[in-house]
């Protein structure tokens, strides 16, 4: 009787000590330890589930990403598409017999020397950054020895195909892609995604893609981050020649999600031809029916002309949703004179408050209000270490999944793997941050066992989550797509949208 009460007590206090790392998972393991220890109880028992910061958010992501209840059929993406041409940026401009000298950065590229500079100028940085090359020749020789570079490899390429192919993936989605579609890159494209016969050409349009990782050398350059530069003589794509295509395939198609991007691309075309163009962009979103949301994805930019007629001529106020990187958000805020616009870059990663500040500032002169018919109520923001939602109240829903499932590909994708493998990436997000410069924010301590951080602020709500950042990327290029994409498809819009 005796042995069968000491059995009884041990598991009795065995279960309570498992009730307590259960009520306070937050409670020192040294004091679990502790406490069975002093009970003669032998050995602690390892405390369930993944034990790493990484593991704990990982597995937290999981259980909080859940598809919404009202979901997308058929998406439309226009109307940028290439064939991107994937390699080491230092082996090619070795390649091509330059060598490191002093960066420098150049709006538009004209010259190999240009692209010398423009590139060490970025990798020192360990920013991304695309640019326009302007001479057609000497563009064509450079591709050229890029496509036949050993190890060179193609992809498709373009946010529209890149969002395209990442909808793709998901057999219950019709997608429809319009844009320059040629030979190679039809070939790439996933057997799920439909192209209009109007949208096939005979000849690819090229984007050279040079990428470098973290701790790479150059002479005395060094990178700080993994991350690539982008640079092309896309003309298809620059006049975005497909964008009537595009409108006039959706009375067709009847989506119920368009995805817009390209807008980037106009950087190498004159004033006019910039300002002609973007009002057909707001007049072919205007005949898109109404109820239908439209997403803009944005993309690297250095023309501040360009980008404040964007943001003022009635661009944004056509769009529901934006995708945008700390680039972006920056250069935005600086050509069109908003919050932080004096800040001329960022220092290492970007202050949470002052990209809350910069979001809200967006939704609040440009979104949509009682006193405003502006449809853009969504922006959804993504840097390297973590990503931000922000949405106009009444209009989204299921964002607290949204942004942890753009979080999660951020980190398989960037190392190839099908789900998070917590030995490959790192947590490397603020600890904790204020929500706000510009007014009393509130101090966010981040938790790994909850992982999705939400704060309001007059009508408009922010969900935050870290990222876990690949330490060994495979492949960098479209990650702000698969992002953008991602977020989308875990998206909700209210039906009185």
């Amino acid at each position: 009787m005796a042995l069968w009460r000491g059995s009884a007590y041990a598991g009795f206090l065995a279960l309570a000590v498992g009730c307590v790392f259960l009520l306070e998972p937050e409670l020192p393991g040294s004091a679990l330890r502790s406490l069975w220890s002093s009970l003669c109880l032998g050995p602690a028992p390892a405390p369930p589930g993944p034990v790493s910061p990484e593991g704990r958010l990982a597995a937290a992501w999981d259980a909080l990403i859940v598809r919404p209840v009202r979901r997308w059929r058929r998406v439309a993406v226009g109307v940028n598409a290439c064939v991107d041409v994937v390699l080491s940026g230092v082996k090619l401009l070795q390649a091509l017999g330059l060598s490191p000298g002093n960066g420098k950065d150049h709006s538009v590229l004209h010259s190999r020397n240009d692209l010398e500079e423009t590139f060490i100028h970025f990798m020192g940085k360990g920013a991304a950054a695309e640019r326009f090359f302007s001479d057609k020749e000497t563009f064509h020789d450079i591709a050229q020895v890029a496509s036949e570079f050993p190890g060179a490899q193609h992809y498709v390429g373009g946010n529209a195909a890149l969002i395209g192919q990442k909808f793709a993936a998901n057999s219950d989605l019709k997608v429809l892609l319009c844009g320059p579609v040629g030979p190679k890159l039809h070939e790439l494209l996933d057997d799920n995604v439909f192209v209009p016969p109007e949208s096939l050409q005979e000849v690819d349009e090229f984007h050279l893609i040079l990428e470098y990782q973290a701790g790479e050398e150059w002479g005395q350059l060094k990178a700080p981050h993994a991350n690539r530069f982008i640079f092309s003589h896309d003309l298809s794509n620059g006049a975005m020649n497909m964008l009537e295509v595009f409108v006039s395939s959706l009375e067709e198609f009847q989506p119920d999600l368009v995805v817009l991007s390209g807008l980037h691309m106009m950087e190498g075309q004159s004033k006019e031809l910039q300002r002609k163009r973007l009002l057909e962009v707001v007049t072919s979103i205007s005949d898109i029916p109404t109820g239908i949301p439209v997403h803009l994805e944005l993309a690297s930019m250095t023309n501040r002309e360009l980008m404040s007629s964007i943001v003022h001529q009635q661009v944004f106020p056509a769009v529901t949703s934006l995708g945008l990187n700390e680039q972006e958000l920056l250069f935005l805020t600086q050509s069109a004179s908003g919050p932080h616009s004096s800040l001329s870059s960022w220092n290492g990663v970007p202050d949470v408050g002052m990209v809350s500040d910069i979001l809200f500032w967006i939704l609040k002169e440009h979104g949509r209000s009682k006193s405003r018919a502006s449809d853009l109520t969504r922006i959804h923001f993504h840097t390297l270490v973590y990503h931000i939602l922000a949405t106009v109240d009444g209009h989204w829903a299921n964002q607290l999944a949204a942004v942890a499932a753009g979080a999660r590909v951020a980190g398989t994708q960037a190392c190839a793997t099908e789900t998070i493998d917590t030995s490959r990436v790192s947590l490397r997000a603020p600890q904790e941050f204020m929500t706000s410069h510009s007014e009393a924010g509130s101090r966010i301590v981040l938790n790994p066992n909850k992982p999705v951080v939400e704060w309001h602020r007059e009508g408009i709500s922010f969900h935050f989550t870290p990222v876990l950042v690949c330490k060994d990327p495979i492949r960098t290029v479209g990650l702000g797509d698969a992002i953008s994409a991602e977020g989308l498809f875990y998206s909700e819009v209210h039906p009185h949208y």
